[in-house]
């Protein structure tokens, strides 16, 4: 009996290195991986450009956004500066759909986000506004660019330059002009009359007789000069 003692100890104890490593039969835990939200964007192609909006400051913090243009097309709006707010955090994806919709800046408030909602309208709006200039500078495939002469006055030198469509005066930019105000609130007349009338046949402005008429001369030379 007294040798039989041991041997049952050692077969308990080298059962239980067998018990202790035994491989489990419970299933391993898994990770659910979380997919990043939709971006509320159309695709755009080949011809995009991108915008940076006017960073408009606001009682809760700065607001900007840039806007991606496909053509005339607004095919994307991103945040890149808003409000670390929760009201903000919800507002942003329904101003973004409400611009994919409106293609404008015309786009309602948002409940609760009043404040987001006007810097993010007025930041948007600045970038529209710049595509909208890039895209009248941009000369189409038929355009010719002319420069007016110089002419000189008693105010100063004054010279335009003329952009075709064709034969249409598609735009008027100033190369010269007085550094006066009264020719500062001039120009802007001037150049809508030469758009309405296709041709040098201007009005005066009150106040820039001289600018006036230094305008229409540098003008007639570059219709005279088109084509030539």
């Amino acid at each position: 009996m007294k040798r039989a003692i041991p041997v049952l100890v050692l077969t308990a104890v080298g059962l239980v290195p067998l018990w202790r490593y035994e491989p489990s039969t419970d299933p391993a835990p898994t990770t659910r991986a979380v997919a990043p939200a939709p971006s509320a964007s159309a695709s755009s192609g080949s011809s995009a450009l991108v915008i940076e909006g006017s960073v408009v400051t606001t009682e809760k913090g700065p607001v900007q956004v840039e806007v991606t243009f496909d053509g005339d097309t607004i095919a994307s709006v991103r945040m890149l500066q808003q409000p670390d707010h929760p009201q903000t955090t919800a507002a942003v994806p329904k101003l973004i759909e409400g611009t994919l919709e409106a293609q404008s800046a015309d786009v309602d408030t948002v409940s609760g986000a009043t404040i987001t909602s006007e810097g993010y309208r007025e930041s948007l709006q600045a970038a529209l506004d710049e595509q909208e200039a890039a895209a009248s500078a941009s000369p189409s495939p038929t355009s010719e660019v002319v420069a007016g002469s110089t002419v000189t006055t008693e105010k100063g030198p004054v010279q335009v330059e003329v952009t075709f469509d064709g034969d249409t005066i598609a735009s008027v930019r100033m190369l010269q002009q007085p550094d006066h105000p009264q020719t500062t609130a001039a120009v802007p007349k001037l150049i809508e009359g030469t758009l309405e009338a296709q041709s040098a046949d201007v009005d005066t402005v009150s106040g820039a007789t001289i600018t006036s008429e230094g305008y229409r001369e540098s003008l007639q030379a570059a219709l005279d000069a088109k084509g030539a």
